[in-house]
């Protein structure tokens, strides 16, 4: 009797108070939906920043040579600073307990054939390390080895694009394509989630590049990785030590801001981490302000159906019902409005999410979710607060004379 009596008696309060009960709903499911939006949206602009370091190892520290901006020790205003194969190999060497992967480019630009197809494409000489400071996947043969590097063998491996606009559909391991007239092996095939741009690269060893295309040992940048284990401070400090060694290694001023640059991605990743983790917290302040208005907006209709239901609960007080039934039967019809209406919210903003997909990637959100946990756990919270809010109210309803809810109109 108890069961279906008091479902029975629920559902039919829902119906009879349709205006009072779509009114719960609606602030339960209204705060859940603006709850699932706000932290989607966080999650895309977050995306939107991993994006950025997407294409790149996260421990990269970029060496790049330019001009003097100012005289020192002999060396004029716009004197040319040129990296050669022995500061790659001083570097290598002298901070080989810090470095994880290290590779010298050259950077180029020829035109590549094979039979009666060609295209102009980048091209870089690398050291075989240079696989693991993007994300370079081969998908087919190898990338380059250190043997390929030690006799300057005239190998390449090509970006998925390159080997689509010159081989088409045919497997291009083993054939020789043409660049500015000399031919070269390919030996490898790679994909790279940098975009189109970075698969219409050709690379080849960097002392290739050298001997074949030009007639001195320079380098136009040498990158590495250092060791993961390096936290952001000791990284950044590594590069300010590679920048001072290099400065007077060239006899460049230390002020100069030209002549040798360093790029540390620790440090992009550090600024982007901390505006990412007050975003977070941010955004967790506006997603719980949320849920609050929607507590608060429960208990006080809840308080309302109390107070507008008094005359009937002494009603049924004098034809003998408990205490404890009244106060369930009140929490049970908050707790079942608050678990729908919950659901519907979480539903429309997963919803709007998916719906919204990648059309706010000129706003800088990519891609925005939110994990399904989070929102059934904010829904729980409502569902324990509506639980909370409809039991003070319920509790007080049921210690009330039944003279005195009689008398209330």
């Amino acid at each position: 009797m108890f069961e279906q009596d008091l479902w029975n008696e629920i559902f039919q309060s829902i119906r009879k108070n349709k205006l009072r009960s779509m009114l719960s709903g609606f602030t339960i499911a209204f705060a859940i939906l603006i709850f699932t939006l706000l932290f989607g949206m966080a999650n895309g602009l977050k995306n939107t920043f991993e994006s950025y370091f997407l294409d790149e190892a996260t421990n990269l520290i970029y060496i790049r040579s330019g001009k003097t901006s100012l005289p020192y020790k002999g060396n004029q205003t716009d004197k040319k600073i040129n990296f050669s194969n022995k500061d790659y190999e001083h570097i290598k060497s002298h901070y080989q307990e810090k470095i994880e992967f290290i590779t010298a480019r050259i950077f180029k630009r020829f035109t590549a054939a094979y039979k009666g197809n060609k295209d102009s494409y980048k091209v870089r000489g690398v050291h075989p390390d240079h696989q693991y400071l993007e994300n370079t996947n081969v998908t087919f043969g190898r990338f380059l080895n250190v043997a390929d590097l030690q006799f300057k063998l005239k190998y390449v491996v090509i970006g998925r694009l390159v080997a689509k606009d010159l081989f088409e559909n045919k497997n291009p391991i083993g054939k020789y394509l043409s660049l500015q007239g000399v031919s070269f092996k390919v030996v490898g095939v790679f994909e790279d989630s940098g975009g189109d741009n970075e698969e219409r690269v050709i690379y080849m060893p960097v002392s290739t590049a050298q001997s074949t295309f030009s007639d001195n040992n320079y380098v136009n940048e040498i990158n590495l990785t250092y060791k993961p284990k390096m936290n952001f401070e000791q990284a950044i400090a590594f590069s300010v030590l590679l920048e001072k060694e290099l400065k007077e290694r060239f006899s460049v001023a230390p002020k100069d801001q030209r002549a040798i640059r360093i790029r540390n991605t620790a440090d992009s990743m550090k600024k982007t981490n901390q505006m990412l983790f007050v975003l977070g917290v941010l955004i967790l302040f506006i997603g719980f302000g949320t849920l609050i208005a929607g507590v608060v907006g429960i208990s006080n209709i809840l308080v309302y159906i109390v107070k507008e239901r008094t005359k009937e609960l002494g009603i049924r007080k004098v034809l003998g019902a408990e205490p404890k039934s009244i106060v369930g039967m009140i929490l049970l019809e908050s707790i079942l409005i608050t678990i729908f209406a919950g659901y519907v919210g979480m539903f429309l903003g997963m919803s709007a999410l998916q719906l919204i997909g990648d059309r706010l990637t000129d706003y800088f959100i990519t891609d925005p979710s939110v994990d399904p946990g989070i929102v059934i756990g904010a829904t729980l919270v409502l569902i324990l607060s509506g639980a909370v809010a409809g039991y003070v109210p319920a509790q007080k309803a049921a210690k009330i004379k039944p003279i005195v809810a009689l008398r209330n109109e």
